[in-house]
Formats: C-alpha cells, structure tokens, sequence
C-alpha cells in the first residue's frame, strides 16, 4: 500500500495518475497547502522541503521498513521501478525517459509555475517578469512539440516521460498558450486526456475541491516563505 500525501497541484496529479495507470493499491492523505497542512511535523518528516507530493510504501520491494520518498519526479521514478512499468528496461530507451523527466523537473514545472504566479498571484503586475516567462513557458511547449513530430509519446511508448509533463500542460490556457500553435503537442496532449487512468486520476481532485481556504493567509503560506520559514515552521 501506497500513503500518498497530496494536493490538488500538477505535482499531484502526476502521481495519481501513474498510480491509476499501473493499478498500485494507494491511500490518499490530503495535505491543504493553502491552510498550511505541509507545514505540520508529521508531514516535514518525509517532506523536508514542505512540498506535495511524497509518498510511504508501506510494502517497499524486498520487505523492511517503509520507504518515504519526497519530490515528484523521484516519486515516479521509484514507483516505476518497483513495479516495472511506464519505464523501459532497454538502457537506450530508459535514458530518453530519464532525459525528459529531468527536462521537466528542471524546465517546465518551475518555467510554468513562474509563468502562472507573476499572471495570476503576484500583488504587482510586472510586465519584464510576465513576458520572460509567458515566453519562455511558449518555448519549452515548442521543445516538446519537437520532440512529439515524429513520434506519438515523449520517449516512444506512453511512460513517466508523458505523465510528468502533462499536468504542467493542461494548465496552458492559464499559462497564455494556445495548443493550436502547437500541434503535434495538442495531438498527445488529447490522447492523454482521454486515457482512463487519467480520467480516474483527475477525479480524485474533485472531493478536494470545496476545502475551506483563506486566501491571505493562502497567499502568506504559498509565496512568502523563507529561510526563516524552515527554521520556525509556519505560524
């Protein structure tokens, strides 16, 4: 059994959706970020960075005690290896998937993520700060769609390469992207969309969906944190 502790994110996302592909028994711990759920010890413990998601495999491969693993793209990688899907075994193969799922981790997500903070949350509209990552989060959608021409999934057959991507893309309208301009990209984007596992994966985040917020302190929690933070834990 699978603790995966998470929120209603891309980086969640990722994560039931590998889980609903591969059929891995899981329990999910919700963890409101926006009322400082990732802030509590218990969740620090196997979160040290307070972020969603993380996981403890109860019945880790070859027995002993749990396993928490922290950081999504980790998670999909240990998940994959334990149960020997949506990762191939030829070397070639597996580095393709590896290259994509750090391109990713280190290009998309935080690209993406700025894109949407300085658009959407940022007290003060900075035009500089708008347009450097509105472009940039444009440029690594042309990457992918690159890469996605000739061939139907990032890394040849659907895997972890496709899973860490797509909840990063289907936030493309709120990111100031038109999929039409990209069209090999919306092809994969569609056919994603339309896995079951996907399906079942997205309508987890349904029952989470009314949770109680407060959105200044929502807004303290998520974009005010600092090193000071760590050290006191969040008040």
């Amino acid at each position: 059994m699978i603790d995966l502790y998470y929120w209603t994110t891309p980086n969640g996302h990722k994560i039931t959706m590998f889980l609903e592909e591969t059929g891995l028994p899981y329990n999910i711990i919700p963890i409101n970020i926006g009322m400082g759920d990732q802030f509590k010890p218990e969740f620090l413990k196997i979160s040290p960075n307070n972020r969603i998601p993380a996981i403890i495999d109860r019945e880790p491969t070859g027995g002993g005690e749990p396993i928490s693993v922290f950081e999504s793209g980790a998670i999909l990688l240990y998940l994959a290896e334990k149960t020997n899907k949506l990762i191939p075994t030829d070397i070639r193969d597996r580095v393709s998937v590896l290259e994509w799922l750090f391109w990713q981790m280190g290009g998309l997500g935080p690209m993406a993520g700025q894109n949407n903070h300085f658009n959407r949350y940022a007290p003060e509209k900075i035009p500089y700060a708008i347009d450097r990552y509105v472009n940039e989060t444009g440029r690594l959608y042309g990457v992918l769609n690159k890469r996605l021409e000739d061939r139907e999934f990032v890394a040849g057959t659907y895997s972890i390469a496709d899973i860490v991507s797509y909840p990063w893309i289907a936030g493309y309208e709120m990111q100031s992207q038109n999929l039409d301009n990209f069209p090999h990209l919306k092809r994969w984007f569609e056919a994603i969309k339309t896995r079951s596992a996907t399906i079942r994966a997205y309508a987890k985040a349904e029952a989470f969906k009314n949770q109680p917020l407060d959105i200044e302190k929502s807004r303290q929690l998520l974009f005010n944190q600092s090193a000071k933070t760590i050290s006191d834990g969040a008040s």
